[in-house]
């Protein structure tokens, strides 16, 4: 039993068993992924033998914890992270058989229509999520009535104008694409494809965001002095989880268009 308390936190029970070691060496971006993956599945109704969709998982290690915590099988989909280091991580974790490495674009996914139960994604939504024709794409791999749930990085309310003063310095435009809670709810109800669960932000998740970048990234000067600053007044974490709404019938996306080339004169006749 390790005495490191680094990521022990009441607020997170089950991800405070893990050991921070661990942890650090799964991380794969600006969050610590399994506060955010307990914090969102705490919103879900994952039940163990469900196939459960981790849409950019990075490292894995958010697959590895629904399915250890859970009891659900996970596809972890990735495109920047390799295949080849998550499967040794599966592996070492003991969830080869429940945990299935795939590497494909959130665009462009290789998966059936209505194979999984629920899709999860921990802090990277909004890489792509933001595009208004993405939720009519993606809600056609849960099967009617599944959820579709998304955690990670955003805003308490809406930024109307300029960027405040005291966000200048690490502001940038990549940024725009983080929105609030009833920014996501108004995005997502709107295609009439799911009803909204929940929307809301983690409390004191400006706290939690400023704890990981103080262990994964004290260097990160800007950053932590941004958080600093704004204490929860315009950043924090987001989650949103809606249920895919069993009389809406989506439809086949388009990917290619079918003809036939015939020559015809190309000027009027003189």
């Amino acid at each position: 039993m390790t005495s490191d308390n680094r990521f022990v936190s009441d607020s997170f029970p089950r991800s405070s068993q893990y050991h921070p070691e661990w942890v650090l060496a799964s991380a794969s971006g600006g969050a610590n992924s399994l506060w955010l993956t307990e914090w969102l599945a705490s919103a879900m109704d994952l039940r163990p033998g469900m196939r459960v969709l981790d849409l950019g998982c990075g490292r894995a290690a958010s697959s590895i914890f629904l399915h250890r915590e859970f009891g659900v099988q996970v596809w972890a989909a990735d495109l920047w992270f390799s295949v080849s280091e998550n499967i040794q991580r599966v592996r070492d974790a003991g969830v080869e058989g429940g945990v299935f490495p795939i590497h494909a674009d959130a665009r462009s996914l290789p998966f059936a229509t209505e194979f999984f139960d629920a899709i999860v994604c921990v802090d990277s939504f909004s890489y792509y999520g933001t595009d208004d024709l993405y939720l009519s794409y993606l809600a056609r791999f849960v099967k009617p009535g599944g959820q579709i749930g998304i955690a990670g990085a955003g805003l308490v309310e809406e930024i109307e104008g300029t960027v405040p003063e005291h966000l200048c310095r690490w502001w940038v435009p990549e940024l725009w694409s983080l929105h609030s809670p009833s920014w996501w709810r108004r995005h997502w109800e709107r295609t009439g494809i799911v009803d909204i669960d929940v929307a809301d932000t983690m409390p004191d998740g400006w706290q939690r965001w400023l704890d990981w970048h103080r262990v994964i990234a004290p260097d990160n000067e800007v950053e932590i002095s941004a958080l600093e600053a704004d204490r929860g007044s315009v950043l924090g974490y987001v989650r949103v989880v809606g249920r895919r709404r069993g009389e809406v019938e989506l439809e086949e996306p388009i990917v290619s268009v079918p003809g036939q080339y015939v020559k015809k004169p190309l000027l009027r006749a003189g």
